[in-house]
Protein backbone atom coordinates (compact mmCIF):
# COMPACT_ATOMS: atom_id res chain seq x y z
CA UNK A 1 0.00 0.00 0.00
CA UNK A 2 1.31 3.48 -0.86
CA UNK A 3 1.60 6.58 1.26
CA UNK A 4 -1.37 8.19 -0.46
CA UNK A 5 -3.57 5.25 0.52
CA UNK A 6 -2.23 5.32 4.10
CA UNK A 7 -3.13 9.00 4.38
CA UNK A 8 -6.54 8.31 2.85
CA UNK A 9 -7.26 5.80 5.62
CA UNK A 10 -6.22 8.29 8.30
CA UNK A 11 -8.35 11.01 6.72
CA UNK A 12 -11.37 8.73 6.35
CA UNK A 13 -11.34 8.14 10.11
CA UNK A 14 -10.91 11.85 10.96
CA UNK A 15 -13.48 13.71 8.81
CA UNK A 16 -10.91 14.17 6.04
CA UNK A 17 -8.21 15.65 8.30
CA UNK A 18 -4.62 14.37 8.32
CA UNK A 19 -1.93 15.64 10.64
CA UNK A 20 1.79 15.10 10.25
CA UNK A 21 1.79 13.44 13.68
CA UNK A 22 -0.93 10.96 12.60
CA UNK A 23 0.95 10.30 9.37
CA UNK A 24 4.17 9.67 11.31
CA UNK A 25 2.32 7.22 13.59
CA UNK A 26 1.21 5.35 10.45
CA UNK A 27 4.76 5.25 9.09
CA UNK A 28 4.39 8.05 6.54
CA UNK A 29 7.32 10.48 6.70
CA UNK A 30 6.52 14.21 6.93
CA UNK A 31 8.37 14.83 3.66
CA UNK A 32 5.95 12.48 1.87
CA UNK A 33 2.99 14.35 3.34
CA UNK A 34 4.40 17.61 1.98
CA UNK A 35 5.04 15.99 -1.42
CA UNK A 36 1.45 14.77 -1.64
CA UNK A 37 0.22 18.24 -0.70
CA UNK A 38 2.37 19.75 -3.45
CA UNK A 39 0.86 17.26 -5.92
CA UNK A 40 -2.67 18.29 -4.94
CA UNK A 41 -3.75 15.22 -2.95
CA UNK A 42 -3.89 17.23 0.28
CA UNK A 43 -4.83 20.81 1.12
CA UNK A 44 -2.72 22.48 3.80
CA UNK A 45 -4.60 24.37 6.53
CA UNK A 46 -1.75 25.18 8.86
CA UNK A 47 1.40 23.79 10.36
CA UNK A 48 1.12 20.02 10.04
CA UNK A 49 -2.63 19.96 9.29
CA UNK A 50 -4.06 18.87 5.94
CA UNK A 51 -7.37 17.79 4.44
CA UNK A 52 -7.39 14.90 1.96
CA UNK A 53 -9.08 15.83 -1.32
CA UNK A 54 -10.40 12.29 -1.88
CA UNK A 55 -12.49 12.35 1.31
CA UNK A 56 -15.75 14.32 1.17
CA UNK A 57 -15.96 16.95 3.88
CA UNK A 58 -18.81 16.76 6.33
CA UNK A 59 -20.35 18.90 9.05
CA UNK A 60 -17.57 17.93 11.47
CA UNK A 61 -14.60 18.62 9.18
CA UNK A 62 -14.15 22.27 10.18
CA UNK A 63 -14.28 21.37 13.88
CA UNK A 64 -11.73 18.58 13.35
CA UNK A 65 -9.47 21.06 11.54
CA UNK A 66 -9.80 23.58 14.39
CA UNK A 67 -8.78 21.08 17.08
CA UNK A 68 -5.91 19.77 14.93
CA UNK A 69 -4.62 23.30 14.28
CA UNK A 70 -4.64 24.14 17.99
CA UNK A 71 -2.61 20.99 18.75
CA UNK A 72 -2.48 18.22 21.31
CA UNK A 73 -4.62 18.53 24.40
CA UNK A 74 -7.14 20.90 22.85
CA UNK A 75 -10.88 20.31 22.64
CA UNK A 76 -14.13 21.82 21.42
CA UNK A 77 -16.14 23.54 24.13
CA UNK A 78 -19.23 25.64 24.80
CA UNK A 79 -21.53 26.05 21.78
CA UNK A 80 -19.03 24.36 19.44
CA UNK A 81 -19.94 21.02 21.05
CA UNK A 82 -23.68 21.61 20.76
CA UNK A 83 -23.35 22.92 17.20
CA UNK A 84 -21.39 19.81 16.20
CA UNK A 85 -24.22 17.62 17.53
CA UNK A 86 -26.96 19.78 16.03
CA UNK A 87 -28.43 20.75 19.40
CA UNK A 88 -30.16 24.10 19.21
CA UNK A 89 -29.54 26.63 16.51
CA UNK A 90 -26.08 28.10 16.58
CA UNK A 91 -24.33 29.84 13.78
CA UNK A 92 -21.01 30.65 15.39
CA UNK A 93 -18.64 32.83 13.41
CA UNK A 94 -15.81 31.21 15.36
CA UNK A 95 -15.25 27.66 16.49
CA UNK A 96 -14.50 27.66 20.19
CA UNK A 97 -11.52 25.52 21.15
CA UNK A 98 -10.36 25.06 24.72
CA UNK A 99 -6.90 24.17 25.98
CA UNK A 100 -5.18 23.60 29.30
CA UNK A 101 -1.78 24.61 28.03
CA UNK A 102 -0.17 27.49 26.22
CA UNK A 103 -0.59 27.47 22.44
CA UNK A 104 1.94 29.57 20.56
CA UNK A 105 0.70 28.93 17.05
CA UNK A 106 -0.91 31.59 14.95
CA UNK A 107 -4.48 30.42 14.40
CA UNK A 108 -7.02 31.49 11.78
CA UNK A 109 -9.60 34.15 12.61
CA UNK A 110 -12.45 31.62 12.38
CA UNK A 111 -11.16 29.97 15.58
CA UNK A 112 -11.35 31.20 19.15
CA UNK A 113 -8.89 29.65 21.59
CA UNK A 114 -9.54 29.87 25.32
CA UNK A 115 -7.46 28.58 28.21
CA UNK A 116 -9.66 26.22 30.24
CA UNK A 117 -7.77 25.00 33.29
CA UNK A 118 -11.17 24.49 34.98
CA UNK A 119 -12.10 21.49 32.80
CA UNK A 120 -11.22 18.17 34.50
CA UNK A 121 -10.47 15.00 32.52
CA UNK A 122 -13.89 13.62 33.48
CA UNK A 123 -15.54 16.40 31.46
CA UNK A 124 -13.68 15.50 28.26
CA UNK A 125 -14.82 13.01 25.66
CA UNK A 126 -14.81 12.36 21.93
CA UNK A 127 -17.75 13.79 20.03
CA UNK A 128 -17.93 12.49 16.46
CA UNK A 129 -14.30 11.43 17.02
CA UNK A 130 -13.21 14.99 17.93
CA UNK A 131 -11.91 15.84 21.42
CA UNK A 132 -14.52 17.94 23.20
CA UNK A 133 -16.18 18.59 26.51
CA UNK A 134 -19.18 16.48 27.37
CA UNK A 135 -22.63 17.76 26.45
CA UNK A 136 -23.35 18.23 30.16
CA UNK A 137 -20.24 20.39 30.56
CA UNK A 138 -21.04 22.41 27.41
CA UNK A 139 -24.51 23.13 28.78
CA UNK A 140 -23.07 24.08 32.18
CA UNK A 141 -20.64 26.47 30.48
CA UNK A 142 -23.43 28.15 28.51
CA UNK A 143 -25.81 28.63 31.41
CA UNK A 144 -26.01 32.32 32.22
CA UNK A 145 -24.62 33.26 28.79
CA UNK A 146 -28.02 33.04 27.10
CA UNK A 147 -31.67 33.61 27.98
CA UNK A 148 -32.92 31.01 30.50
CA UNK A 149 -35.73 29.79 28.23
CA UNK A 150 -33.28 29.11 25.39
CA UNK A 151 -30.91 27.26 27.74
CA UNK A 152 -33.80 25.18 29.08
CA UNK A 153 -34.78 24.29 25.51
CA UNK A 154 -31.21 23.08 24.88
CA UNK A 155 -31.31 20.92 28.02
CA UNK A 156 -34.67 19.45 26.98
CA UNK A 157 -33.38 18.67 23.49
CA UNK A 158 -30.25 17.01 24.91
CA UNK A 159 -32.45 14.94 27.24
CA UNK A 160 -34.79 13.98 24.38
CA UNK A 161 -31.82 12.83 22.29
CA UNK A 162 -30.32 10.89 25.25
CA UNK A 163 -27.13 12.98 25.22
CA UNK A 164 -27.62 13.65 28.92
CA UNK A 165 -29.83 11.83 31.39
CA UNK A 166 -32.05 12.71 34.30
CA UNK A 167 -29.16 12.22 36.73
CA UNK A 168 -27.31 15.06 34.96
CA UNK A 169 -30.16 17.45 35.57
CA UNK A 170 -30.41 18.81 39.11
CA UNK A 171 -33.92 19.42 40.38
CA UNK A 172 -33.12 23.01 41.35
CA UNK A 173 -36.14 25.03 40.21
CA UNK A 174 -34.46 28.40 40.63
CA UNK A 175 -31.45 27.77 38.39
CA UNK A 176 -32.13 24.58 36.47
CA UNK A 177 -28.38 23.92 36.76
CA UNK A 178 -26.89 20.66 35.68
CA UNK A 179 -25.05 18.72 38.34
Amino acid sequence: MGYRRDLWEIAAAHHGVVTVADADDAGVPAVEVRKLAARGALRRYGKGVYVHHDIPTDAATESAIAVALAGDGTFLHREAVLDLLGIGQFNPHRIKVGTRRRVRRTLPEWMELETRSDVPDGDLTLTEGIPSTTVRRALDDLQGRMPPERWTALVEEALRRDLIDDRDVAQTPSTGALS
